[in-house]
């Protein structure tokens, strides 16, 4: 009653100020809704005359501080709601912002980790850990011939990654690249960690690949690289998210990892390319010569499921120079060096050749053969020998993807190595590898495989000492994460 007798003896025209103050904040609120769905929230726009006029509030007598309040209020909240975005009608495109406050302006969301940067480039990483039992159970848990699965029942990181990619884009007008790969891990000391092939290793050891590239503007374009580049030598490579099994066979452990020098590549056609590389030698970022060794190579695809690749690659890889600690002149850090005299010029041959056939979306089949022939002496004088060593075989794969997350993969190998040059010892090795891989989404799979290797002699460690075995089983699960912008194999 008292709230009904405080109305009534309100003024007619504070009644008509009131009905009039409200209609102007309505309006108001009105126009500020139209500006934030018209993308105003954190940028000013010039307001046209005709809307300044609408929102200039006229002179009025104001209402009592409650009533004044209560509007306020209901106008804060009305532009708190216009702050919102709309309300979608897909559930498959809403996406829920941060609300705006006072003083505070919206921050897109990016990831956590950078995969894509300016002018196409791409930032890419890797994580390849895994856990391997051998039945043998060796001493100190080596396994032999190993590329990368080196050690057994141990949790080991095979090698982690991160890697720099700018590809050319001659349609874009950019014909430069580069690429950069640094390595870390177990895989890092296979690669490039033996001193009879570096005379610094130490400093490019986590540097795999590094070079840049020029797409010179002949025919169908020459492409020229220079620096150190991961070799193509043998079907396999070093991530193993892009191979059929976990572990790598005894011929990507042989055959070269990288080189370093100048390569070029050109496109004859749809259907052929030739290569050429002139290099430092095998798997040397530094010389140990000053030979220069060549390869000669083409890649061919006569049909889009079939892709055949012949390397011819020739070198001669035996230092003439060795370590020294008597160097009477200043020289860069370990370069103290003697000249061997006479030094051995025997050269080096490898015919590599793979070819892949995709018979199927789901079904691939691969075969590589290589022969290797070197010599220590290219003429043999008195108590020198020029008589040829060799090593010789090859290996074939299979792949049948199962599901969209599942597929089996299989390889089968024999390598002569009667002159010991891979293992020490004259032997015949053979090796069968399977392989399931479960993919548990794009960027995250495991594989468990079941490997033997055997040899024609006692070669492999058991738990005793001094008593080798011609075969070493073993069983393998192996983890691997990557995530980055470049598509495709790294």
């Amino acid at each position: 009653m008292r709230a009904q007798a405080q109305t009534s003896g309100a003024s007619s025209n504070d009644v008509e100020d009131l009905k009039q103050t409200v209609r102007e904040l309505t309006l108001r609120v009105s126009a500020l809704e139209e500006e934030l769905h018209q993308g105003r929230s954190t940028t000013a726009v010039p307001v046209p005359t005709t809307a300044v006029a609408t929102l200039r509030p006229i002179a009025m007598p104001m209402p009592s501080v409650g009533i004044r309040s209560s509007v306020e209020s209901v106008s804060s909240s009305s532009a708190a709601s216009a702050a919102q975005p709309a309300p979608t009608t897909s559930a498959a495109t809403a996406v829920t912002m941060p609300t705006q406050t006072s003083g505070t302006q919206t921050t897109p969301i990016i990831s956590a980790i950078p995969t894509q940067l300016p002018g196409g480039a791409t930032l890419n990483y890797t994580f390849d850990g895994y856990y391997d039992y051998d039945f043998e159970h060796p001493i100190g848990r080596v396994q032999y011939l190993r590329a990368y699965d080196v050690l057994s029942n141990a949790f080991s990181i095979n090698q982690a990654d991160v890697i720099f990619d700018l590809d050319p884009d001659v349609a874009a007008g950019r014909r430069y690249g580069v690429r950069l790969d640094l390595q870390f891990g177990q895989a890092t000391e296979t690669l490039q960690g033996n001193p009879s092939n570096e005379v610094r290793p130490e400093i490019y050891r986590n540097i795999f690949q590094a070079y840049g590239t020029y797409v010179v503007p002949v025919g169908k374009g020459l492409t020229v690289d220079f620096g150190k580049w991961a070799s193509s030598l043998g079907i396999e490579g070093n991530y193993t998210k892009d191979q059929v099994n976990y572990s790598r066979s005894f011929f990507f452990d042989y055959l070269p990892f990288y080189h370093a020098g100048v390569r070029a590549s050109y496109k004859v056609n749809d259907k052929l390319t030739a290569n050429y590389w002139l290099v430092n030698g095998t798997d040397q970022s530094e010389p140990t010569n000053s030979f220069k060794d060549e390869l000669f190579g083409f890649v061919a695809q006569p049909t889009k499921n079939i892709s055949w690749t012949v390397n011819y690659y020739f070198g001669q890889d035996h230092p003439d120079v060795a370590p020294a600690t008597n160097c009477p002149a200043p020289v860069q850090p370990g370069l103290c060096l003697a000249p061997i005299n006479p030094a051995p010029n025997g050269r080096q041959h490898i015919f590599d050749s793979y070819v892949t056939w995709n018979a199927t979306p789901k079904l691939a089949f691969s075969i590589e053969g290589d022969y290797l022939i070197s010599r220590e002496w290219a003429k043999a004088a008195p108590g020198e020998s020029s008589a040829p060593e060799h090593v010789d075989g090859g290996a074939a794969y299979v792949r049948y993807q199962l599901t969209p997350k599942t597929a089996l993969g299989g390889r089968t190998e024999y390598m002569s190595d009667r002159d010991g040059l891979f293992s020490g010892t004259s032997q015949a090795l053979k090796e069968f590898t399977g392989t399931y891989e479960y993919k548990f989404g794009e960027g995250f799979l495991s594989r468990v495989e079941y490997r033997r290797d055997w040899s024609n002699v006692p070669f492999f460690l058991t738990n005793k000492p001094g008593v080798l075995s011609p075969n070493q089983p073993t069983l393998t699960l192996g983890l691997v994460w990557w995530v980055g912008g470049k598509q495709g194999a790294w």
